[in-house]
């Protein structure tokens, strides 16, 4: 077996670059104004160690070792700090991968990276890191802590983002495992140790490693109809998992009891560090009453879920293994708990056209057992490791050109409501891995340009967010949107500038009666339900106000007040709220009360007044 692969160090210690450092932290402060292009000359003034330029890291890291505790700190990182998007939705995101499982689809575009969870791909920067650390979920979720906190943004309000194959598929008491060691990083937080044998991103210890592995899955070798001429994806990673000498001891040592599980829910809700979100990512076919609630008691507050397409025809010729039917029920079940619902769709599958796309996605939104809240739009790639390759060489299948892609794209980007959230509309995959089709890799800004030229409108909430833009909380105006959904009626409530530019929104259910193939859920009965409160602006740490950022002028507080008015005029005596364990402690100060799974409160009695 190849030898074990350690982990990456680095050093820097701002001390031994004191007189550099500080040169250029005075001359920051100093500054009435301060530019991209200010910070490039002060850094070819101080060059670190007589001829390199120092990182934004570590003016940062210098700053606090220079400065300890000094009031003028955020105002320095808002200066230098990196990539200001990134936390300008409103939380921080961590995204974390599961270790490479088998998994029970057998669609014939995902990729077979065995080195990877299934449909990810070892060269993505995501995958990359996860790999680094041996897909462990604390060192994944410390290490992406501290690179934030290294560049300068807060990381008090962390979504949780869960990747890799189906959730679902994978044991339960691996699944706890996960969640918990990835609270555990956030509870336990801690910079940089004074003690490198003792930080868990400086220490090693033997793993199985995925990057170890060679084979290659050759995708043009496997077909769904047959009994596969090529060794696939799950007998490969099935097969080296159960020959390494760490399966086994590692197969205990990622198993976890809920009770320890709850234990961090607990700690984590008054941690400095806290989970305001968490989602999770798993199959229609694989989704039902008990996985719902399962994901539920973990914390989960959104649901990613993969449905592809809305005709059968096209998901039985892509051997997807559910019919369309099977989604609807999916997207049901999790409205009814409350979820957050962030759907999977793409274009260009075997067997589709780019009309019969633009119907397809068409329906996504008129019909009302799906009407997804947020959206990620996916073509269609060609990986060699797909099953994909053998339809493309014999002719059975190809590629869209750059038109035809973009006027699906545009179609989308102008079709999209004002309720949902189109997060994505090309996966970020690199283009050395895509045998044949769009390498473009700012494509979503090439169809906006596209989309601005043809008069079409984008109106979804990732092309209105104010962003970092300052909010003037007497001039926002209150927009309601009401539309039937699996069962229900569902209100989005949003405050939008006079350009329409949105600063926060929440998503109230109304349910109507339980269907047959509802979710049983006493807890929920007869309740109105909050699925999501979100409000935009650059992050503002707890218990900090930022004057004109929109998180702290009391925008959550008057959505919610205006949704209990609501849920109490349309008969409900309680709502509840699918509250994220970061945020149980700002609902009970809104008065909602603990239950099992949600917090509670009267739908008729007013909010008190902000202390």
């Amino acid at each position: 077996m190849a030898a074990t692969i350690a982990p990456k160090r680095f050093s820097f210690e701002p001390e031994e670059h004191a007189a550099e450092l500080d040169a250029i932290i005075g001359a920051i402060e100093s500054a009435s104004r301060f530019e991209e292009r200010d910070l490039d000359e002060l850094l070819r003034r101080h060059p670190k160690n007589g001829r390199g330029f120092f990182s934004k890291s570590e003016l940062i890291r210098g700053y606090r070792a220079l400065r300890p505790g000094a009031a003028g700190e955020q105002a320095f990182v808002d200066r230098v700090r990196m990539k200001p998007v990134r936390t300008r939705s409103g939380v921080a995101p961590v995204t974390v991968l599961t270790k490479p499982f088998p998994c029970p689809g057998r669609c014939i575009f995902c990729p077979s990276d065995v080195r990877m969870p299934k449909s990810y791909l070892s060269s993505e920067p995501g995958a990359q890191r996860a790999a680094e650390h041996q897909f462990d979920p604390y060192r994944q979720t410390l290490a992406r802590l501290r690179s934030f906190r290294h560049t300068g943004h807060p990381i008090d309000k962390v979504e949780l983002i869960v990747l890799g194959g189906t959730w679902s598929s994978y044991p339960e008491g691996y699944q706890v495992w996960f969640i918990l060691r990835c609270l555990q990083a956030m509870n336990e937080f801690f910079d940089v140790s004074s003690e490198p044998a003792t930080d868990p991103l400086l220490t090693f210890a033997p793993a199985v490693d995925f990057r170890q592995l060679e084979e290659i899955v050759e995708g043009a070798e496997i077909e769904t109809s047959d009994a596969a001429a090529g060794r696939g994806y799950n007998q490969v990673v099935s097969d080296w998992t159960a020959a390494h000498p760490r399966a086994a001891a590692e197969a205990r040592e990622q198993n976890a009891d809920w009770a320890d599980l709850l234990a961090a829910h607990r700690e984590n809700e008054t941690s400095p560090i806290r989970c305001v979100g968490l989602s999770l990512e798993t199959r229609p076919d694989r989704l039902d009453a008990a996985e719902a609630l399962r994901m539920r008691r973990l914390g989960a507050t959104k649901v990613q879920i993969g449905i592809q397409s809305m005709d059968d025809d096209v998901l039985t010729l892509n051997g997807r293994g559910h019919d369309t039917a099977r989604s609807r029920r999916a997207v049901r079940l999790l409205r009814q708990a409350g979820f957050k619902i962030q759907a999977h769709w793409m274009p260009n599958l075997h067997g589709s056209t780019p009309a019969k796309d633009r119907e397809d996605f068409d329906r996504l939104f008129s019909d009302p057992d799906l009407r997804p809240d947020e959206l990620k739009v996916y073509p269609c790639s060609l990986i060699e490791s797909a099953e994909l390759m053998a339809y493309y060489r014999r002719g059975d299948w190809r590629p869209y050109d750059g038109g035809e892609l973009l006027d699906v794209l545009v179609h989308s980007l102008g079709g999209a409501p004002r309720y949902c959230r189109l997060t994505r509309v090309i996966r970020d995959i690199p283009g050395t891995d895509i045998v044949t089709g769009n390498r473009t890799t700012n494509l979503r800004q090439v169809a906006e340009a596209e989309a601005s030229a043809r008069g079409v409108r984008c109106r979804d909430i990732r092309a209105r967010e104010v962003g970092g833009r300052p909010v003037d909380p007497g001039r926002l105006r209150l927009r309601r949107t009401d539309y039937e959904a699996s069962g229900g009626r569902e209100t989005f409530l949003e405050f939008v500038t006079a350009r329409d530019r949105i600063a926060g929104f929440l998503r109230l259910r109304l349910p109507g009666p339980a269907g047959t193939d509802g979710i049983s859920l006493p807890e929920l009965a007869n309740r109105a339900i909050i699925r999501e409160v979100h409000v935009y602006g650059a992050v503002v740490g707890l218990g900090e106000r930022g004057e004109g950022r929109s998180q702290h002028v009391g925008l959550g507080r008057r959505l919610i007040a205006e949704a209990l008015a609501i849920a109490a005029g349309a008969g409900f005596e309680q709502v509840a709220v699918i509250s994220s364990v970061g945020t149980r402690e700002y609902y009970r100060r809104l008065g909602f009360e603990d239950g099992e799974l949600y917090q509670h409160r009267s739908a008729r009695e007013p909010l008190e007044a902000p202390s």
